[in-house]
């Protein structure tokens, strides 16, 4: 990591929803929660636990310096609306076969 700049993963005790448009895409008691330096908390969810059923694979990449290459999914109606880094780099390798989206509820 760069100096200065950490992630740290814990395994969430809460249970965390995912809702769009009225529809449930995901929903888990077993999301991992990745904290990072200048970012607000993640929810990192496995990937049994969304309905993957309902979105489709983007042309969209990014590349993190600390968590590998990114691949993206979307709805008819939201682009790049998840994520998830199928080869995470060796210090975030817990967040492998997750899915993390912008908007979750927790409870």
């Amino acid at each position: 990591m760069a100096e200065g700049h950490t992630i740290t993963i814990e395994q969430g005790d809460q249970h965390v929803r995912v809702v769009h448009g009225g529809q449930v895409l995901a929903e888990s008691d077993r999301a991992l929660v990745l904290h990072e330096t200048g970012c607000p908390p993640r929810y990192y969810i496995p990937a049994e636990d969304v309905r993957l059923d309902l979105l489709t694979p983007s042309e969209t990449h990014t590349v993190c310096p600390f968590k590998g290459t990114a691949s993206y999914w979307s709805l008819p109606d939201a682009a790049d609306l998840v994520w998830a880094y199928p080869a995470p780099k060796p210090d975030v390798t817990r967040i492998k076969d997750h899915l993390c989206f912008y908007e979750v509820e927790v409870s």
